[in-house]
């Protein structure tokens, strides 16, 4: 009795998953690799966000596990999409982009997991569990990354913009605004606002002192 009670617990408790990819083959192994592991029931396996949202409408699983590159909505898109809708369905995403750029996006999307596509199959079962507990689980590959991000010094962002940069080097060379207007294929009022902006931003009063500016730092040429 007690041990018959205990098997229906486990049955009960099973990690509910829905997956999402358009590559049939990866698919398939997903679902092969799952359904031989007792403490998951694959609820849905399909090949596109569309689908996925069809079904999420019908019932919603423990996790999502969307692959990133997916055509037409995207699994970025599908996971902003299941938050929305679904905020209690954990979304987990796959993908083989190991850029700092993606991940934070994906981050700040509020995902529960971003995984890379080279994980161990053990690895990828032990991150669902973990999801499952409501703990945020990252690729240690992509933790380092991160972390290799954040305490990589930030280059200082250009104090003029290109465009401004290309009227103080023709103001240096005392260009007119009219000339400098045809010269960039702009208004003599956009090069007059740009002129402004110059001054503002390189704390100079005088026509002198921005060709001074020009020169000291090779803006001239």
């Amino acid at each position: 009795m007690f041990r018959h009670l205990t098997l229906s617990v486990v049955k009960e408790s099973r990690i509910k998953v829905v997956l999402v990819d358009d590559h049939n083959i990866v698919l398939d192994g997903l679902v092969s690799l799952l359904q031989k592991d007792e403490s998951f029931e694959v609820m849905g396996a399909v090949s596109s966000a569309e689908a996925a949202v069809d079904l999420l409408r019908k019932q919603q699983p423990d996790i999502l596990l969307t692959d990133y590159s997916l055509s037409g909505i995207t699994g970025m898109e599908l996971a902003r999409i299941t938050k929305d809708k679904y905020p209690h369905v954990k979304v987990i995403l796959l993908s083989m982009h190991d850029e700092a750029h993606i991940i934070r996006a994906a981050l700040k999307q509020g995902i529960d997991g971003y995984m890379l596509k080279n994980i161990p199959q053990e690895e990828l079962k032990a991150a669902l569990r973990h999801v499952a507990k409501g703990l945020p689980y990252v690729s240690p590959e992509v933790t380092q990354l991160l972390v290799k991000e954040m305490n990589k010094p930030r280059e200082k962002a250009p104090l003029l913009t290109e465009r401004e940069r290309d009227v103080l080097r023709l103001i240096s060379k005392e260009y007119s605004n009219k000339e400098i207007a045809e010269e960039l294929f702009i208004s003599e009022r956009t090069v007059e606002t740009h002129r402004k902006n110059i001054f503002r931003k390189t704390n100079t009063t005088s026509l002198v002192g921005l060709i001074k500016y020009a020169f000291e730092n090779s803006l001239d040429k």
